[in-house]
This record gives C-alpha cells, structure tokens and sequence, in this order.
C-alpha cells in the first residue's frame, strides 16, 4: 500500500496508547502549484508543516505551522476546528499565549513571515483575544 506523506495532527490518550482523533493539517490554499500560480483550493490534504501546537488549560490547541495562511484553533478532546484566522501571510512558526496580569484576558500571538514554498514574504506578530 502506498500512502502520500501528509502532515497530520493527532491526539493519543497515554494510557491507552490509542489514537483519540487524527486529521490532516493545512491545505494547497496558498501554495504555489507547478505551472506557477498560487491555489485557490482550500483542500485539506495535510501540507509539510514547520512549527508546532500549543495546547491551553482551557481545550484549546492553537496551530499555525502549514503552508497556508492560518491560524487554527482545534478543540483538544475532539480535533474539531473551531476557528481560523486568516493571517497576512504564512507563519510556519509554534504560537504562542500568555494571560495578562492585568486583565486576565488570554492572548494567542503568532509570527508570520511567509511560507518556504510562496513567495509571499512579510514581517508580523498577530495577537487574538481568546474569548472561550
């Protein structure tokens, strides 16, 4: 059997040593396809991916490491997205959070400075508010 290489995000309960869920990480949105242009497909196939997760006290695992330009938020017990932020570009990088002492709000942030297969370059740090 042949299977393509994909990169996929996965959760494992340890006691267990059983896969709880699995799915593919990124999609070929943004990515440069053969004859020179960027895809517009938002297909999930599971891209080669840079960066990790980071996962919150409160269920919440955050990844921005695919090729395309998001930022993703899964659901940590059930790998269900439960949002995307589009980001100006790629970020291939581990998110980071942190709660302010001040407010006791949670923020994830992220820097983005471009996938290693677009052309597309830049220089952000993007923060969200965590509102779950």
């Amino acid at each position: 059997m042949v299977r393509a290489m994909t990169s996929e995000s996965a959760a494992i309960d340890l006691r267990s040593r059983q896969i709880v869920w699995q799915r593919p990480m990124g999609s070929i949105k943004d990515s440069v396809l053969p004859v020179g242009i960027k895809s517009p497909l938002p297909m999930p196939v599971g891209m080669p991916t840079l960066g990790g997760p980071i996962s919150t006290r409160s269920g919440i695992t955050f990844y921005a490491g695919t090729q395309d330009f998001y930022l993703r938020a899964l659901d940590t017990r059930t790998g269900e997205e439960l949002w995307k932020g589009r980001l100006p570009v790629g970020a291939q990088a581990t998110p980071m959070t942190y709660v302010s002492p001040k407010t006791g709000k949670q923020y994830v942030l992220v820097s983005a400075g471009g996938a290693r297969l677009s052309p597309n370059r830049g220089d952000y740090i993007i923060a969200y508010a965590v509102t779950r």
